[in-house]
């Protein structure tokens, strides 16, 4: 027994660890839950209202005829009754913990950001659009490369033999910033669905092109004993946070 103790002791320091990490200590803070609570209430914290919590979730007016529903750019980007008292009541408290000399605290797992003009993290959509600029750049950059400037089989092939995979590869970088963008500017479960899977199949294609290209696999049969293992992997991950647990520290 004296020989198990030291286990014992780490998985019960390991179980509290999880167990506190369930929840950030910014949302489950009582003044912020009672703060939200009020908010979809009356509409209102302090002196800012929102027109949003005067229609329900599916964006009908609350008392009022079919004419009064919520205008469709606003119902697209989300922007409703809960987001809004969410992110006020999180501002707010944050104030609060500013005047108190008390730290920054996490609310749903993410630092307490500014918005401008609606986007969550401009920072980070910047530099996701600008590296998504850069990756399209060399895309361009190696395309007329190889097509243009190096010469071509007589059936207009080209003779790098990983030409292919380099185009695939390059269209599934661009995508995955594509949606990391969109997941930076407005954070909602489908655009965290997108983000994720596409991160996952980003990380699964990078580790078949690393593989490929470190061995020098050319034959076909390898290369498709290499890549099956691994897409399958990759689909059941993605089918895992799509329809099981959207955990983003399972992402990769």
């Amino acid at each position: 027994m004296a020989r198990n103790l030291p286990w014992v002791l780490l998985i019960i320091v390991v179980s509290c660890l999880v167990s506190t990490l369930e929840a950030s200590e910014g949302d489950s803070d009582p003044l912020y839950k009672s703060c939200v609570d009020q908010c979809q209430k009356t509409g209102c914290v302090g002196d800012t209202c929102f027109q949003h919590c005067k229609f329900s979730a599916d964006g009908k007016a609350i008392d009022g005829p079919w004419y009064m529903q919520e205008p469709l750019y606003l119902r697209w980007k989300q922007w409703d009754c809960q987001s809004d008292c969410q992110y006020e009541c999180m501002m707010t408290r944050e104030e609060e913990r500013k005047r108190n000399g008390e730290r920054p605290t996490k609310y749903f797992g993410k630092w307490p950001l500014k918005h401008v003009y609606g986007i969550q993290e401009p920072v980070s959509v910047a530099f996701s659009a600008l590296d998504l600029a850069m990756q399209f750049q060399g895309w361009v950059s190696y395309f007329i490369l190889v097509y243009y400037k190096l010469p071509l089989q007589p059936n207009r092939k080209t003779y790098y033999e990983y030409n292919g995979i380099v185009h695939i590869y390059a269209i599934i970088v661009m995508n995955s910033l594509f949606w990391s963008s969109i997941c930076h500017s407005r954070d909602v479960e489908l655009t965290e669905r997108l983000d994720y899977s596409s991160a996952t199949v980003l990380a699964g294609f990078s580790l078949i092109l690393a593989i490929l290209r470190s061995f020098s696999i050319q034959d076909q049969s390898v290369k498709i004993m290499v890549t099956a293992p691994i897409l399958a992997v990759v689909a059941t991950h993605i089918l895992y946070l799509n329809f099981y647990n959207l955990d983003e520290g399972m992402v990769l």
